[in-house]
């Protein structure tokens, strides 16, 4: 199952609603979203800085990480971005196909 990076930043309007229920609330959210698409939890935490939170997420594939992606971005109250993460197992399979790549001017 592809695993994901989610960087997660509120809006205004979506900090307001974390503080008016909470931390706990919010991981649940996801918990209860990852399950009904097949998917899993493996990480949530909050954060300082550029993002709000940081969280690790497995999906069915791809496609449904994306539509997921647009249906939080939708909602106005979180901006994200999320990152594939492949194990290392994946890296080495994917050594293994030898792709040929020509750099522009060669």
């Amino acid at each position: 199952m592809p695993k994901f990076l989610v960087r997660a930043k509120y809006t205004a309007e979506g900090t307001q609603g974390l503080l008016k229920s909470s931390g706990s609330a919010r991981k649940k959210a996801v918990e209860d979203l990852m399950a009904s698409l097949g998917g899993k939890l493996e990480a949530f935490y909050f954060s300082l800085g550029n993002d709000d939170a940081i969280i690790i997420i497995d999906l069915p594939s791809t496609e449904v990480a994306l539509s997921t992606a647009f249906a939080v971005r939708a909602s106005g109250m979180v901006q994200s971005t999320a990152t594939a993460l492949f194990t290392v197992d994946e890296v080495d399979r994917a050594i293994e196909h030898h792709a040929k790549y020509r750099p522009p001017g060669a």
